[in-house]
C-alpha cells in the first residue's frame, strides 16, 4: 500500500512537472525571425526573379521580389491583433512584367518629375526620356523598377535583404556609371527601414525613393477617412503638367495644411483650389519643417476603423503625398479592385526637378561622394 502511495505521488509531481514543460495544444508556436527565398517568376530569356519573404519575432511578414525592388505584400496588426496586408500589389509576377502605376518598386535614378526630361550640369546638357507627356518620370521608361536587382538575404531576429544595381552611363539619358545598393531591413518593432547608398564615376543626379501605396484597412477601404499629419510648414506648388514652379509656399489656410492630424478626404475635392485641380487631389512634395539630414520623424497616418497607425521617419528634405488619384479599377491581390484613392504613398525623396531649380537642395553626386538615405515606415495600433 504504502509503494502503491509513493507510485502514485510520484505520478502525480511528474505529470504537473510535464504539463509545465508542454505547451497546450492550442497555444501557437512563436513566429521565428528569418528570411526565406523562393521563385517568384520566369522572364521570357529564361531569367529568374526571386520572392524574398523577410518575418519577424512579432509576426510581421513583408515579401520584396528582386525584379524591380517591388515590395510585392506587408502584413502589419490592427487593434484586435490581426495581421492583414496592408499594400497595393499585383497577383502574379507575370502582371509585373506588363506594368504597374508603380505599386511598390524602387524609383531611380531620380524620383518624381524632371521639367521637358532635360537638365544641364556642369554646362552639358542631359536629355532624357520624355515618359509623361513632353516630362521625365520616375527614372524613365525603364527605370529602376523596371531592373532586375542582384540579391543577397541577410538572416537573423531583424532579417534583410540586400539589393544591387549599377546603372551604366547613358542609362535613360543620365550620366555617369551609378551603382546603387538598397537594404530593407525588417525590425523588431514592426518597422521596415529602407536604407539607399549610390557611387558614381562622373557628375550625376540622383534622387531614390520607395513607391509602396498604403491601404491600412486591410484593403476593405479607401483612404479618405485616414488621419494624416506631416511635420511641414510648407510645399512645392506646381504648373499644370506638376512641374515645381520653384515657389516654397507656406501650407498655413490652405487644402496642403497638414501640420496637425486632419482627415485626408475633408478637402481633397476642394476645386477652388488650384492645386487640387492639376494634381486631381494630392500629388505634390511637402517640404519638411526640418530641414536636417537626421532621420527624423516626417508623418503619420492612422486608420481609425482598423486602428493601424504608421510612423514615416526619413533623413529627406521632402516627401510627395499621392492619394491614387488615378488608380480606376485595377484589379490587384486576392480579387481586390484597387479604385481612385485605394492607396496612398509618402515617398520621401528630393525635392521635383530640383536639377532645374537652383533654390532647391541640390541632388547632384560627385565622384568621390556616396549617396546616403534612410526611410523608415513603423507600426502600432492607436
Amino acid at each position: 500500500m504504502k509503494f502503491f502511495s509513493y507510485a502514485l505521488y510520484s505520478g502525480l509531481i511528474l505529470g504537473i512537472l510535464s504539463g509545465y514543460a508542454r505547451p497546450k495544444p492550442d497555444q501557437p508556436a512563436k513566429p521565428m525571425a528569418g528570411i526565406e527565398k523562393t521563385l517568384f517568376g520566369t522572364f521570357p530569356d529564361g531569367r529568374q526573379a526571386d520572392l524574398f519573404t523577410l518575418r519577424n519575432k512579432a509576426g510581421m511578414t513583408v515579401k520584396i521580389t528582386n525584379y524591380g525592388g517591388y515590395i510585392v505584400s506587408w502584413t502589419a496588426p490592427d487593434k484586435a491583433g490581426t495581421y492583414e496586408d496592408i499594400i497595393l500589389g499585383m497577383p502574379a509576377f507575370a502582371d509585373y512584367l506588363k506594368g504597374t502605376p508603380s505599386l511598390g518598386p524602387i524609383i531611380g535614378r531620380f524620383g518624381n518629375r524632371i521639367g521637358n526630361a532635360r537638365f544641364s550640369l556642369d554646362g552639358k546638357e542631359y536629355v532624357l526620356a520624355a515618359n509623361t507627356k513632353t516630362n521625365h518620370i520616375h527614372g524613365g521608361r525603364v527605370g529602376f523598377d523596371k531592373k532586375l536587382w542582384t540579391a543577397k538575404p541577410v538572416t537573423g531576429d531583424e532579417p534583410a535583404l540586400h539589393l544591387t544595381y549599377t546603372s551604366i552611363d547613358g542609362e535613360e539619358g543620365y550620366p555617369g556609371n551609378l551603382a546603387v545598393e538598397v537594404v530593407y531591413t525588417l525590425q523588431k518593432d514592426n518597422a521596415l527601414r529602407i536604407h539607399y547608398t549610390a557611387t558614381t564615376d562622373k557628375a550625376t543626379v540622383v534622387n531614390l525613393t520607395n513607391h509602396a501605396y498604403f491601404n491600412l484597412s486591410g484593403m476593405k477601404r479607401d483612404v479618405l477617412g485616414y488621419e494624416l499629419m506631416i511635420r511641414a510648414n510648407s510645399y512645392l506648388p506646381t504648373d499644370a503638367s506638376q512641374i515645381p514652379t520653384g515657389a516654397i509656399q507656406p501650407v498655413a489656410g490652405t487644402a496642403f495644411d497638414f501640420t496637425k492630424p486632419a482627415v485626408v478626404g475633408a478637402r481633397i475635392n476642394d476645386t477652388t483650389d488650384v492645386q487640387i485641380r492639376y494634381g486631381s487631389g494630392y500629388d505634390h512634395c511637402w517640404v519638411f519643417t526640418d530641414a536636417s539630414k537626421n532621420l527624423k520623424l516626417g508623418a503619420t497616418v492612422r486608420d481609425p476603423e482598423s486602428g493601424r497607425f504608421m510612423e514615416m521617419y526619413t533623413t529627406e528634405p521632402g516627401v510627395q503625398l499621392y492619394t491614387a488619384n488615378h488608380l480606376n479599377g485595377l484589379k490587384g491581390k486576392e480579387g481586390v479592385v484597387y479604385k481612385r484613392r485605394y492607396g496612398l504613398c509618402l515617398e520621401t525623396q528630393h525635392f521635383p526637378d530640383s536639377p532645374n531649380k537652383p533654390n532647391f537642395p541640390s541632388t547632384v553626386l560627385r565622384p568621390g561622394e556616396t549617396y546616403s538615405s534612410t526611410t523608415v515606415y513603423k507600426f502600432s495600433v492607436k
